[in-house]
C-alpha cells in the first residue's frame, strides 16, 4: 500500500487518542501540508512548487507514522473479517502487507483471499490509502508430491485490473519460501552470495603477502559467516534432513578456511578447522539455534510473535487460533 496520500487529520486524531502531546499533535497536523521546494544548480534557481508526498519511503519517520496509522485500520480489518467468519489473517510490515488463508481446497481459498482483498481495497480508500495492485502476489503451499495446475486468482472486479498467477518462489522480508518448504532455494541464495564474498576476500591476500592469517580469520567471521546462516531457523530443526544444507554450507567453511591458512585442497576439513579456530557449520549452527530459543522467553507478552509460537512453549497466552500446533493436513 502507499502512504503517500495520508490523510493528515486521521492522523491527528489518531495521535491524540494514543495521547501524545498537543505541540506533537500541532508539528503533525501540519507534517508535509503544503509544502514548497525548489531546486539549484550552479548559479541556476528554478520556481518554487508544491510538494505534497505525503510520507516517502526514505523517511526516518515512515516506520512510526505507518504503524500509529494502520493500527485502527488493523483493528477495523480484523474485526470485520471476525464477524464475516472469512477464515483470513492479516500481517503487516510497514507497508507490505499481506493476508493468509488456510484451506484443504485451493479454490475455497482463493474466495477467502478475494473477499478479504476486496474488503481491504475498500476500507484503505476511506484511510486516503491506495493498494499497488501491480506489485499485488499470491503464492500457495502444498505438500502434493503429484504436478498439479494452480487456478488464477481474478481481481479485476476490484479495480486493479490483474490476475494474479500464483509464484513458484515467494520472496519477504528476506526470506524465499517455495511451496513444499525445502527452503533449498533459500539456503542456494544466501550460500551464492557467501561463495562471492570468500572469492572477493582473496584478492586481499594469499600465503605470500597481504593480509595475516588473523585478519583473514577476523574477516569471515566478521563479514561471511554471519550471511550464510541467515533464515536458518526455517529449516534447521530436529528430524529434518540435513545432508543438502550441511553439504553446500560446508563448502563455503572449507574454501575460507583454505584461504585464511594457505593449506593444500586435499587437507582435511576437520584438521584445517580446528587449525584455523573454526568450529564445524553444525555445531555453529546449533550454538545460534539455542540463542534464538532463549530469546522467546524474553518477549512481551503482547509481542505478535507470541500468537504464532506452539502453545506449550508459550508461558503468556493460552491456546491460539494462529498458533503452529494449530496447523492442519
Amino acid at each position: 500500500m502507499l502512504l503517500t496520500s495520508l490523510n493528515h487529520q486521521l492522523l491527528s486524531l489518531i495521535l491524540k487518542k494514543v495521547g501524545f502531546d498537543y505541540q506533537i499533535i500541532s508539528f503533525f497536523a501540519n507534517y508535509l501540508v503544503d509544502k514548497k521546494t525548489n531546486y539549484f544548480w550552479n548559479k541556476f534557481s528554478s520556481s518554487t512548487f508544491c510538494v505534497n508526498v505525503g510520507i516517502d519511503q526514505g523517511s526516518v519517520l515512515l516506520p512510526i507514522l505507518s504503524a500509529l496509522y494502520l493500527l485502527s485500520f488493523i483493528y477495523i480489518l480484523e474485526n470485520c473479517l471476525k464477524n464475516l467468519k472469512i477464515p483470513t489473517f492479516f500481517i503487516s510490515f510497514v507497508n507490505d502487507s499481506l493476508f493468509i488463508s488456510r484451506s484443504n481446497l485451493i479454490d475455497i481459498s482463493n474466495s477467502c483471499l478475494y473477499c478479504s482483498y476486496n474488503f481491504l481495497t475498500n476500507l484503505l480508500e476511506k484511510f486516503s490509502l491506495v493498494v499497488e495492485h501491480s506489485k499485488t502476489e499470491i503464492f500457495h503451499f502444498n505438500r502434493s508430491h503429484s504436478i498439479f495446475n494452480l487456478p488464477p486468482l481474478n481481481l479485476s472486479p476490484l479495480g486493479g485490473g490483474n490476475i494474479l498467477q500464483p509464484n513458484s518462489i515467494w520472496k519477504y522480508l528476506g526470506f524465499i519460501f517455495d511451496r513444499k518448504l525445502t527452503f533449498h532455494q533459500h539456503v542456494d541464495f544466501y550460500v551464492n552470495k557467501s561463495i562471492s564474498s570468500v572469492k572477493c576476500m582473496k584478492m586481499l591476500g594469499n600465503s605470500n603477502h597481504g593480509i595475516n592469517s588473523l585478519q583473514k580469520h577476523l574477516l569471515y567471521r566478521s563479514s561471511v559467516l554471519p550471511i550464510t546462516p541467515y533464515g536458518f531457523q526455517l529449516w534447521f530443526y530436529n528430524h529434518t534432513p540435513m545432508a543438502y544444507y550441511m553439504k553446500i554450507l560446508g563448502k563455503i567453511q572449507r574454501q575460507a578456511t583454505i584461504w585464511i591458512l594457505g593449506a593444500f585442497k586435499t587437507s582435511s576439513s576437520y584438521s584445517i578447522e580446528a587449525i584455523a579456530g573454526l568450529i564445524p557449520i553444525k555445531l555453529h549452527l546449533q550454538k545460534l539455534g539455542s540463542r534464538s530459543q532463549l530469546r522467546v522467553y524474553k518477549l512481551l507478552p503482547s509481542h505478535l510473535l507470541c500468537s504464532l509460537i506452539d502453545s506449550q512453549l508459550n508461558l503468556f497466552s493460552s491456546f491460539k487460533s494462529v498458533a503452529l500446533d494449530s496447523l492442519t493436513n
